[in-house]
């Protein structure tokens, strides 16, 4: 096989396009997938498949296609670009074992890959990717035996495939929306007449927001809006660095939110008021405050290890738990499901709430917190100062640190063979080893160091009460590991 072997990280496979995301990858994948259904006994079920915006995204589901109905394995194929959480709800709602998604999310435009979702449309955890993995062996020696049948499809193929009943196409957009809308108090909203900026990134959750908000008669105004592989030249990432014009429109246009979402739409991005970023820390930290004042909600919350520790002084003061699990969202909707938590998020803008499906959702989550302004009948910037005076400030320093393959098995040894650490300027208090390496300090604050599971990078993040303290940890890291 030309290429690496797909390795899944913590969102799924993603590589580059023309160089491991290929057409052999994909079927070969398709395959492992499909093997490991029958060996399963569930595929008589079918599988279901989505594509978002990027270049060969479509292409890729149709060649997957070609394996999957060869293998006598129906697809129900949302055959338009949609929202990663759509078909996640669409494999929550038909019982199904499995789905996919061609996305590589929030990953630069010569990115593309999959993520693969199991029964309860939960992202497939390190057990299920591991066993792909596993049956990925097979479906390359197999791939290759047959090279002459799966690589050489006939044009009509999925023509035929449609009109046999193997591929169906199935358009689940109105019963998604309908299940948003059921939950959010779209009377309360109606009443504010609240003026909503929307920058889908050139994305896919445009026709989704629009039509929640429509139906709760707020003003839309848009931007970024069109169909561009390139995502207007940026990452479709929504942060404080790509959202600059998002905060110069609400400003403009007086609005009193801008929402953005990633390139699939299950990350969220927040601009206030006063035209200011919200770090996805801020927006979790207040959702769940409002869940829990405001709506009168009780339950725990669930974050990843690089999230904030604010979420753990909001639990404690309504007399809840915050529970820290490793990063990779399918780690969060497990802790969730099995404590009954009423919100699971993490430090990237990925978060989910009691209710709905099982994963990230920027859609129902930009939804959610239009409903906080109208119910709360407080702009966001005022929410974020009555949450800042009652539990203080929280100061979250973010580096990513490229290198090479050699720095890369250097790092790795120095952290997690032999479990170095730098002395730092502050009294540690424990030290984890979960998920790469984190320092939990005496004052509250933390460090974490840990290689991406989606990029090659690795990642720091520290949180203090002081950002020039937090600065300061993350040199003294750097330092030690001279990167």
């Amino acid at each position: 096989m030309k290429g690496s072997r797909v390795v899944f990280g913590t969102g799924g496979w993603r590589a580059i396009i023309g160089e491991d995301f290929t057409k052999e990858n994909i079927q070969n994948l398709a395959l492992a997938l499909a093997l490991k259904m029958k060996a399963e006994g569930v595929a008589d079920q079918g599988i279901a498949a989505g594509y978002d915006r990027r270049f060969l995204s479509k292409e890729a589901v149709i060649w997957a296609c070609e394996i999957f109905t060869k293998q006598g394995i129906p697809v129900y194929f949302v055959n338009r670009s949609s929202p990663t959480p759509l078909i996640m709800f669409y494999v929550m709602k038909q019982r199904l074992s499995y789905g996919f998604m061609v996305t590589a999310s929030h990953n630069p435009a010569l990115y593309n890959g999959m993520k693969v979702f199991t029964s309860g449309g939960r992202d497939a955890d390190e057990n299920q990717t591991a066993d792909i993995e596993r049956w990925l062996i097979k479906a390359e020696e197999q791939y290759q035996r047959d090279d002459s049948e799966n690589g050489k499809m006939p044009t009509s193929f999925y023509a035929r495939s449609v009109k046999s009943g193997m591929v169906s196409e199935v358009h689940p957009m109105n019963e998604y929306l309908d299940s948003i809308l059921s939950v959010i108090d779209v009377d309360a909203i109606r009443k504010r007449d609240l003026r909503v900026a929307v920058d889908p990134m050139y994305g896919v959750s445009l026709n989704a927001l629009n039509t929640i908000l429509s139906a709760a008669r707020c003003t839309i105004e848009t931007i970024n809006a069109g169909h561009d592989t390139l995502f207007g030249g940026k990452m479709p990432a929504p942060g404080a660095d790509t959202l600059k014009g998002l905060s110069n429109y609400v400003l403009d246009r007086f609005c009193h939110i801008g929402v953005a979402t990633d390139g699939d739409g299950d990350r969220l991005g927040v601009i206030d008021d006063q035209g200011r970023f919200l770090h996805p820390n801020e927006i979790l930290v207040m959702l769940y405050y409002y869940l829990l004042k405001y709506k009168g909600w009780r339950g725990p919350a669930v974050r990843n290890i690089s999230t904030t520790h604010m979420l753990d002084k909001v639990a404690e003061s309504f007399g809840e738990k915050c529970y820290e699990v490793p990063v990779g969202f399918k780690y969060i909707s497990a802790k969730m499901q099995e404590t009954d938590a009423i919100i699971g998020g993490e430090s990237s803008g990925g978060l989910t709430v009691k209710g709905h499906i099982h994963g990230k959702d920027g859609i129902y989550a930009a939804a959610l917190l239009v409903e906080m302004i109208a119910k709360s009948g407080k702009q966001l910037s005022e929410l974020s100062r009555d949450i800042r005076g009652q539990y203080g400030e929280a100061f979250m320093e973010e580096r990513s640190c490229r290198f090479s393959p050699e720095e890369q098995e250097r790092i790795r040894i120095v952290l997690m063979e032999n479990r170095q650490v730098p002395d730092m300027p502050f009294p540690v208090k424990k030290i984890s080893w979960t998920d790469g390496c984190k320092l939990y300090f005496e004052n509250g604050g933390w460090i974490s160091a840990r290689f991406s599971g989606t990029e090659p990078l690795l990642r720091i993040f520290c949180e203090m009460e002081d950002a020039e303290a937090a600065c300061r940890a993350c040199q003294v890291f750097e330092q030690f590991l001279g990167i």
